[in-house]
C-alpha cells in the first residue's frame, strides 16, 4: 500500500531550501541565474539523477526473489505443475492467481534455465541454474534499501551537456529513457563537468508532474521523493505485510462479505456466503446475515510466537466462526484465516456498504459505465461486452452499442440486508434486469453480484470517452487508419489464424468496427478502447455470436501498438484441463 505523498508539503520543502542556504551543503552550490550550471559527475545531485534512472527489479519479485535485477522476457516458469511463458509484466499476474488458487496447498514455481537478467545498471547477465541466481539475490538489500528510486520519474526527452575543466562546452546529448540516462553517467569519469538542459519536468508515482528549473530544486525534489510511496522491494509478492495494528486498523476500516467457510473439512460457504461482517474499535463484531438479521460477537487480536497474528472471534449463535484463527493473507482487498484441521475464512472488505444511497447515484450519473462482464443465472453474456450504460436523472437508463440503443429504468435501494442495489429494468434487453447488490466500488469500476446463483455485473466507467487520454487517443487514431486483416490469432496455443483469412477490418468511429470480404460488407461489431481501473490499456471487441468472430469477442490487454501491427493478449485457463494458456491476437495493416 502505497504512502501518502503531501505535494504541498514537497513544495514549501522546496521554498524553505531554496531560502536557507545552510540547508544546501549536500547539493550543488546554487550558480547565478546567468550562469550555467554545471555539476561534477560525482556528485551528490549526479548520484541521486542516477539512482532515479536505476533498473527497477521488484516487479517480478514472485520469480526471481530479488529487487535488484530482473528476469528479461521472455522465459518459462512451472507453477504448481504448469509451464507459462512470461513475455510481460501483465503476465506476472498468472502465476499469483495460481498461486491463490488453493489456501492450503505448497506453491512451487521452477525457473526454466538458461536466463537472462538485467542489473540496475543495465547490466546483462545469463544465469544457467537456481544456485547461481540464489547467490545474486542474497546479495540484494531486502526490505527497499537498494538504490534505485522509484517513486519519481524523468519525463523524457532530457538534454545534457558535457564541458571540459574550463566549463566549456564541448558536446551534448539528448537522453531518451532511463537505460540511456543510466549508461550515460556510468560512462563519466568522477570529475567529468556536465549540465542539464532545463526546466525538466519529474513525474511522481501518483501522476503528479513537479517542473524543476535548476540543479538545487532537482536534488530537493528527487531526494524527497525518495520515501513518497512503497517501492515494494521486499519480497512479499502479494504485499501482504502486516502487523497487529495494522490488521486492527484494517478491520475496522470497512465491513467484510464473507466469500467461504469452511469448518473441520466441510465446506459451510453455502451457508455463509454474503453474510457481512463489521469489527468495531470496542472489540465488538456483528454479522448481518442474508435475512438481514444481525448477530452480535467479539474479537481480539494477538500476537504469537510464530509468524502469525491471530482473531480470536466468539458469537453465542454462530458457533462456525468461533475460533483463534491465523490470519495468513492480508493484501489486495482480501483476509484470509486458518487454523488447524481444516478451517478456513476468507473475506473481502465492502467499504461500498458505507455509500449512501445517493452518493452511489451521482457516481452513476457523472459518466457513462461500459460493461467488462454481465453473468445472469450462471451464463456470461457475451454479446453485452463493451456496451455502454448511461444513468439519468428521474429513473431513465439507456443500453447503447453506438448502432442501438434501449431504454428502461433504474433506482438505487438497500435491500433487507441493508446493502445497496442497483435495479433495472430494460424490457428490450433481459440480459440486464435485476436488483443487483453492491458488491465493490473501488477506483474506476463497480462490481454487483450474487455469487451463489450467478448473477454479476462488472461496470468501468469512462468519462468523456477518454477523450483526455493521450493513449487511447493515439491508439484510436492508429486503428482508424485503413484495413487491418488478422495476422495471427491463438486460442490457448492452438494456431487458428486460418479461419480469418480473406476477412477485412476497419475500425471506424463512434464505436463501430466493420467485417468484409472483398470489399462487400458483412456485418458490423463493437470496438473500444480504454484505459481500465488498474490503468491497462484495453481493446474492447463485440462481433456477437457469428462464428468464427464470436472467438474474438474479449477485452483483451493491449501488448504493443506501431503504425502497421496490434497486438493482443487476453490470459486464459482450463481448470479441467489442468492448463493455463493465453489467446493471442494479431492486427497487420491491409497491404
Amino acid at each position: 500500500m502505497k504512502k501518502i505523498f503531501n505535494y504541498s508539503a514537497l513544495v514549501l520543502l522546496l521554498i524553505t531550501a531554496l531560502t536557507f542556504t545552510s540547508c544546501q551543503e549536500e547539493f550543488e552550490e546554487l550558480p547565478q541565474p546567468d550562469e550555467q550550471q554545471t555539476l561534477m559527475a560525482s556528485s551528490s545531485t549526479a548520484k541521486l539523477i542516477q539512482r532515479t534512472a536505476a533498473k527497477d527489479g521488484s516487479f517480478d519479485n514472485i520469480v526471481d526473489g530479488a529487487s535488484c535485477f530482473a528476469v528479461n522476457f521472455p522465459y518459462t516458469v512451472n507453477v504448481n505443475g504448469l509451464d507459462i511463458t512470461i513475455d510481460s509484466p501483465e503476465d506476472l499476474k498468472v502465476i499469483e492467481e495460481i498461486f491463490d488458487q488453493l489456501d492450503d496447498d505448497i506453491d512451487v514455481l521452477e525457473i526454466l534455465f538458461p536466463i537472462t537478467i538485467t542489473l540496475e545498471d543495465y547490466t546483462e547477465i545469463t544465469i544457467s541454474n537456481f544456485e547461481e541466481l540464489r547467490a545474486l539475490a542474497a546479495e540484494c538489500i531486502e526490505g527497499g534499501g537498494d538504490d534505485d528510486i522509484e517513486c519519481i520519474d524523468f519525463v523524457y526527452p532530457v538534454t545534457f551537456y558535457t564541458f571540459d575543466i574550463n566549463e566549456v562546452q564541448t558536446g551534448s546529448v539528448t537522453i531518451e529513457n532511463d537505460e540511456q540516462l543510466r549508461r550515460f553517467l556510468e560512462g563519466l569519469d568522477d570529475d567529468d563537468l556536465i549540465s542539464i538542459d532545463f526546466p525538466v519536468d519529474l513525474k511522481l508515482y501518483d501522476g503528479t508532474v513537479v517542473t524543476v528549473t535548476n540543479n538545487a530544486e532537482l536534488a530537493i525534489t528527487i531526494e524527497n521523493a525518495k520515501e513518497a510511496c512503497d517501492e515494494d522491494d521486499d519480497n512479499d509478492y502479494n504485499d501482504d505485510d502486516f502487523n497487529k495494528e495494522r490488521l486492527a486498523n484494517y478491520l475496522v476500516e470497512c465491513p467484510w462479505i464473507v466469500l467461504s467457510v469452511e469448518r473441520d473439512g466441510v465446506n459451510q460457504s453455502a451457508q455463509y456466503e454474503a453474510f457481512l461482517m463489521r469489527f468495531r474499535e470496542d472489540g465488538s463484531v456483528t454479522v448481518r446475515d442474508r435475512a438481514g438479521n444481525v448477530l452480535n460477537g467479539e474479537w481480539e487480536l494477538n500476537d504469537t510466537n510464530s509468524d502469525y497474528v491471530e482473531l480470536q472471534l466468539f458469537f453465542d449463535t454462530l458457533v462456525d466462526f468461533n475460533l483463534s484463527w491465523k490470519v495468513y493473507e492480508v493484501g489486495e482487498g482480501k483476509i484470509k484465516l486458518f487454523s488447524d484441521e481444516g478451517n478456513h475464512i476468507v473475506m473481502k472488505i465492502a467499504c461500498e456498504e458505507d455509500v449512501e444511497p445517493d452518493s452511489l447515484r451521482q457516481i452513476l450519473r457523472e459518466c457513462s459505465w461500459v460493461i467488462k462482464k454481465v453473468k445472469n443465472q450462471g451464463e456470461e453474456i457475451n454479446r453485452l461486452l463493451g456496451y455502454e450504460f448511461n444513468f439519468f436523472a428521474e429513473g431513465v437508463v439507456t443500453l447503447s452499442n453506438e448502432e442501438i440503443m434501449y431504454e428502461g429504468t433504474w433506482e438505487i435501494v438497500r435491500n433487507e440486508q441493508g446493502r445497496l442495489v442497483m435495479s433495472i429494468t430494460i424490457g428490450d434487453e433481459p440480459g440486464v434486469n435485476f436488483e443487483w447488490p453492491l458488491s465493490s466500488l473501488r477506483y474506476d469500476r463497480l462490481k454487483f453480484e450474487i455469487p451463489e446463483i450467478g448473477y454479476e455485473l462488472i461496470l468501468q466507467r469512462v468519462c468523456d470517452d477518454n477523450a483526455n487520454d493521450g493513449d487511447v487517443v493515439e491508439i484510436r487514431s492508429i486503428m482508424m487508419e485503413g484495413e487491418w486483416v488478422v495476422a495471427q490469432y491463438q486460442d490457448n496455443g492452438v494456431d487458428i489464424t486460418q479461419e480469418f483469412e480473406g476477412y477485412d477490418f476497419n475500425f471506424q468511429p463512434e464505436h463501430l468496427v466493420t467485417v468484409s470480404t472483398n470489399m462487400d460488407p458483412l456485418f458490423n461489431g463493437l470496438w473500444r478502447v480504454i484505459r481500465n481501473y488498474e490503468n491497462e490499456l484495453k481493446v474492447y471487441l463485440n462481433f456477437g455470436d457469428d462464428a468464427p468472430f464470436a472467438e474474438l469477442t474479449d477485452d483483451w490487454n493491449l501488448v504493443s501498438i506501431t503504425a502497421d501491427r496490434i497486438e493482443l493478449k487476453d490470459w486464459s485457463d482450463d481448470p479441467e484441463a489442468g492448463t493455463v494458456a493465453y489467446d493471442v491476437l494479431v492486427f497487420e495493416r491491409k497491404q
